[in-house]
């Protein structure tokens, strides 16, 4: 039986998706009816037409259009696929003519290639993200309206950052918490709820909000998490979330510290001697068939000791064993422990968050013991 024919020209013109085609030369060779769509050109304004005159006429373009040929004269070069993420057009308004709104896309240039392997075409597919920014905004800002402000605890010293993921179309549900307790004696946590956008903000607030409060509980950290496991089984979107608490008592100069399925603590002596608080760790909140017990353990500090938590886009990368990104960190702490907490604080992300290009969100707390 004969394989039908396929007009790959009206395929082409029918994607819903918007794409072009480009000559290496960097010359358009076609471009479907989405992508003049979302353009704002016609096809005698794209087609013929080298990519540097096929541009909003603003000055914030130019950067973009930059980007854009870097990233085609890559895929040139390579024979691979280069995407350029989350670029800002400024677009003419349908809806308010002369007026202008700024739009978001995702450009990914791919080469193809002819029967002789020789590349003949890149194609250029562009995907408007702008309503995922917009909600991703909406997520960002509800969640940091619901992470404390930046501030010393009782008479100790702390610094604390959050740093949403530079490229990542929705804000994740880290959070970090710095709690008061009755003494000279403070509960410090990290947390990292599954999933992404207004949702994951919404179940850490709610998550954050528990663990302040059974933290309060005299019996210390494992039994917090406990009572925290057990609402979490209530919340949608709870299971799995990672979380980590630390209590710290000045007056016995000790740590006493739980992990639910989260990184370890890390613990900077005055010495610069770096130890991982992994003596105590259990599976994430509500991941377990039955409900269960946890486990704490207790570590001394000496005065001028340096305690750390954090989630898990500190440390890891795509590709990468998480004890590269262990050692990485403990390095970091270590040449730069006898900072103040906010200048450490500022060290660890310059040292460990690739530059524009963290893939995850991050969550740091810093105490000076």
């Amino acid at each position: 039986m004969a394989e039908p024919a396929v007009d790959y020209a009206a395929v082409f013109q029918a994607l819903p998706g918007a794409v072009a085609l480009v000559t290496p030369q960097l010359i358009f060779a076609d471009a479907n009816a989405e992508f003049l769509r979302l353009r704002g050109l016609t096809r005698e304004q794209v087609v013929g037409s080298f990519m540097p005159e096929d541009r909003p006429d603003n000055d914030s373009a130019e950067p973009l259009l930059l980007r854009v040929l870097a990233s085609l004269r890559q895929a040139v070069d390579t024979g691979e696929r280069s995407t350029v993420a989350l670029q800002r057009y400024d677009m003419e308004d349908d809806d308010q003519p002369g007026a202008r709104r700024e739009r978001y896309f995702n450009v990914t240039n791919v080469p193809v290639f002819g029967p002789d392997g020789r590349l003949t075409l890149l194609l250029q597919r562009l995907e408007d993200v702008t309503e995922l920014i917009r909600a991703r905004e909406v997520a960002l800002t509800l969640q940091e309206a619901m992470l404390p402000a930046p501030q010393p605890v009782g008479r100790h010293p702390a610094a604390v950052r959050y740093r949403p993921a530079a490229e990542a179309l929705n804000v994740a549900g880290d959070w970090y918490d710095l709690i008061d307790l009755p003494g000279d004696r403070i509960a410090v946590a990290v947390g990292d709820v599954v999933g992404h956008g207004l949702s994951a903000a919404c179940v850490m607030g709610q998550l954050r909000s528990a663990l302040t409060a059974a933290s309060l509980v005299p019996e210390g950290p494992a039994r917090a998490l406990e009572v925290l496991g057990q609402y979490a089984r209530t919340v949608d979107g709870a299971e799995n979330t990672t979380v980590a608490t630390a209590f710290v008592d000045w007056g016995s100069e000790t740590i006493t510290y739980s992990c639910a399925g989260h990184p370890p603590p890390v613990l900077v002596q005055p010495d610069g001697t770096v130890e991982f608080l992994d003596r105590a760790t259990d599976p994430p909140l509500a991941a377990r068939p039955q409900h269960g017990p946890r486990t704490q353990a207790v570590t001394a500090f000496r005065e001028g000791a340096v305690l750390v938590l954090y989630t898990d886009g500190l440390i890891e990368r795509r590709g990468e064993d998480i004890d590269t990104g262990l050692a990485r960190l403990a390095d970091s702490l270590a040449r730069h422990q006898t900072h103040e907490c906010e200048a450490l604080a500022d060290a660890v992300l310059t040292d460990l968050l690739p530059p524009g290009d963290a893939t995850d969100d991050t969550a740091l707390v810093i105490v000076r013991l």
